[in-house]
């Protein structure tokens, strides 16, 4: 009976195998390489933009602050947010590689700051960004695919298949064999992500989850290889049944659940609703300034006994009408919240059934770059626009002047929100 030691040493001398993992793991160390720079380049960006901030906020202050002007105080300072990167976002970037992770917001309508970008679906969306999810994902199978579609049908072709089978026995020859092979795989792409985990400061538990969700996504495939092999059919048959499985769970299927979801599921495009938002604030210039702000005491009757505005141009009427301009869009802005929602709900029933976007799925919600995280950092930004609202109305409404020293009472963005 054949040993492990010895299987493996026959393995390797095949003529594509060596070459095949060594390009996997080259493929892998190469995708982990680019995903920690390109976190290093988010990183660096969040780190510049605090001095960068607190710079342009001293120039504003300097005149500012000689005529104690609020509503100029809150309408040319912007004030930085961010959402710094997890530990493990560099293996399966998601929505970081599309949507802001730095937005520098005013105090003025917030929604159209908000959505000048989109949200997506990255794991239903075709191969993007070259991470290591990607990796797994699309390229780690085509490599089970060549190291196990003649398994056994390159065996049977040259004739030792009976002999092999009565000496090693007929399930443990072929257990042994591809477990040999899905290990070799799995530690040529595992081996990458572990040390650029370590060198980012992952947690061993996140990384053991990773690492378990492409265990058994790597098994999957196995299976499937085993499967199709065992029919019966030659080498060359196998390989092109097992390429278009690949072509069509990895391409076709999630592509084709992409467009009914979005079908079944339509969501207005951000744009638009920045575009309905600026309308409704541009609008805002031609209502008589009684109706605005009348319509804003019903929201804030806080201010309604505040100085009154008379003609002309005042700052109270101004962020009277931006502040509606938020909430004329609130209903559209629950139901583009809702739509997205319920795809990447869709998006995680399609991954029970389509491995491919089920490891996608797993991966980004375990790197926090999934969809989820991105709502999430929108909602921290929402809290802290309140706050700075909250911070400059007393100033705008009781006409308070505003001095340098005031710039530095401004809330400030924390890891939190």
């Amino acid at each position: 009976m054949i040993g492990l030691g010895q299987e493996l040493r026959l393995f390797l001398r095949q003529r594509l195998a060596g070459p095949t993992l060594a390009l996997l793991a080259v493929l892998s160390a190469i995708s982990i390489g680019a995903g920690m720079l390109e976190i290093r380049r988010q990183t660096e960006a969040i780190a510049r933009i605090q001095p960068l901030q607190a710079a342009e906020e001293a120039a504003v202050a300097a005149w500012v602050s000689r005529e104690g002007d609020a509503g100029n105080a809150a309408y040319y300072t912007f004030h930085a947010t961010w959402d710094r990167p997890s530990a493990l976002a560099f293996a399966a970037l998601g929505q970081r590689d599309v949507a802001p992770y730095v937005l520098r917001v005013r105090a003025l309508a917030l929604e159209s700051q908000i959505h000048e970008g989109e949200s997506y679906n990255a794991e239903l969306a075709l191969p993007g960004r070259f991470d290591w999810a990607f990796v797994l994902t699309f390229l780690a199978p085509l490599i089970l695919i060549v190291l196990l579609h003649d398994m056994i049908s390159s065996e049977r072709e040259a004739g030792r298949l009976q002999a092999l089978q009565a000496a090693g026995g007929r399930t443990g020859l072929w257990v042994r064999r591809a477990g040999l092979r899905l290990g070799l795989v799995f530690v040529a792409v595992a081996a990458p992500l572990a040390l650029g985990a370590g060198m980012s400061g992952a947690k061993a538990a996140e990384v053991l989850a990773v690492l378990t969700a492409a265990g058994f996504y790597l098994a999957f495939w196995t299976l499937v290889c085993v499967g199709v092999g065992a029919l019966g059919r030659s080498s060359v048959a196998n390989g092109a049944v097992l390429a278009a499985t690949w072509v069509v769970l990895t391409l076709v299927l999630p592509a084709l659940a992409h467009m009914v979801i979005n079908r079944a599921n339509p969501v207005r495009q951000g744009v638009e609703l920045t575009l309905a938002q600026r309308e409704a604030v541009h609008a805002g210039w031609d209502k008589p300034k009684d109706a605005t702000l009348s319509a804003f005491f019903k929201v804030h009757p806080e201010w309604r006994n505040t100085p009154p505005v008379t003609s002309g141009f005042h700052w109270k009427w101004y962020y009277a009408f931006q502040h509606l301009g938020d909430l004329s869009v609130a209903d559209q802005v629950r139901a583009y919240r809702r739509g997205l929602e319920s795809r990447d709900a869709w998006t995680a029933r399609v991954g029970l059934f389509l491995p491919a976007v089920g490891v996608q799925t797993a991966l980004h919600r375990m790197a926090g770059t999934d969809l989820a995280a991105q709502l999430a950092y929108q909602d921290r930004i929402r809290a802290f626009h309140e706050r700075l609202r909250r911070f400059y109305y007393p100033y705008i409404f009781n006409e308070t002047p505003f001095r340098k020293g005031d710039f530095g009472k401004a809330p400030r963005w924390a890891e939190s929100g």
